[in-house]
């Protein structure tokens, strides 16, 4: 196997991981709240909402260099 094969394996792991994370966040609200109806009000994160919040930031980050890498290694 190359490295291409690696990152691009890493890069399918990586999107998996930050769906799970994006869909752990919408738990707990209502559909129309998913869809950006008005039915609730902007809280303040805490506790794991906040953690997942920046887990989220720091797994797109990396999904976004795995992807350029990838563009610039092949």
């Amino acid at each position: 196997m190359e490295l291409t094969d690696f990152l691009h394996i890493a890069q399918i792991l990586v999107a998996i991981v930050l769906i799970t994370i994006v869909l752990m966040q919408v738990k707990g609200t209502g559909f129309g709240a998913a869809l950006g109806g008005a039915d609730q009000s902007f809280r303040t994160r805490r506790g794991i909402q906040k953690s997942l919040h920046r887990l989220t930031i720091v797994v797109v980050i990396v999904f976004i260099g795995f992807a350029l890498w990838a563009v610039t290694v092949t």
